[in-house]
């Protein structure tokens, strides 16, 4: 995923030019001198866990329109980063969530959206696709359903690894 390149400037409505800026190529503006940084997108995700399966989302919107994906979206400027994951889950699921540790951080390079991974505990609400999901589902996770952003089985393997119990043969 690439960030569209910014072409006026938010200050003064100029258009931008390369320029180097601490030591790497950003666009900035030639009349008023701004900067157009383009930061890290922040993205709350919950990992919500029933019978050790997590809660999936196929998405109707692209990126991954038809894929599946951990229930979460963009935090707004100054929004609580817990919060945005709260809200996000009772938009896209139906469920209220109450908010538990950071799994992680996971980012990627060239990609601009960061990750920020919560553990969440069901509280409440009714299971039911959001506006933007048609399907809403709990996959373990060796039977991961087709994803629309791999990161997300980056992010399944490392809470199993921590928080499920290996089956012994018998």
């Amino acid at each position: 995923m690439t960030t569209p390149t910014p072409v006026h400037c938010q200050q003064c409505g100029g258009r931008l030019q390369p320029k180097v800026v601490d030591g790497r190529e950003r666009m900035a503006c030639p009349s008023c001198g701004a900067v157009a940084w383009q930061d890290p997108k922040l993205v709350a995700v919950a990992l919500v866990e029933r019978g050790g399966a997590l809660l999936f989302v196929r998405r109707k919107m692209e990126p991954g329109a038809g894929l599946w994906a951990l229930p979460g979206g963009y935090v707004d400027r100054g929004e609580p980063v817990e919060e945005a994951a709260r809200r996000e889950v009772l938009e896209e699921t139906g469920l209220r969530i109450e908010v538990g540790p950071l799994l992680g951080l996971y980012s990627e390079a060239g990609n601009p959206v960061v990750l920020a991974v919560y553990l969440a505990q069901e509280v409440g609400g009714t299971l039911a696709p959001g506006a933007e999901v048609d399907a809403l589902g709990f996959f373990p996770p060796h039977a991961l359903p087709a994803l629309a952003f791999p990161r997300d089985e980056r992010v399944v393997q490392d809470w199993a690894t921590r928080f499920l119990v290996p089956s012994r043969p018998k």
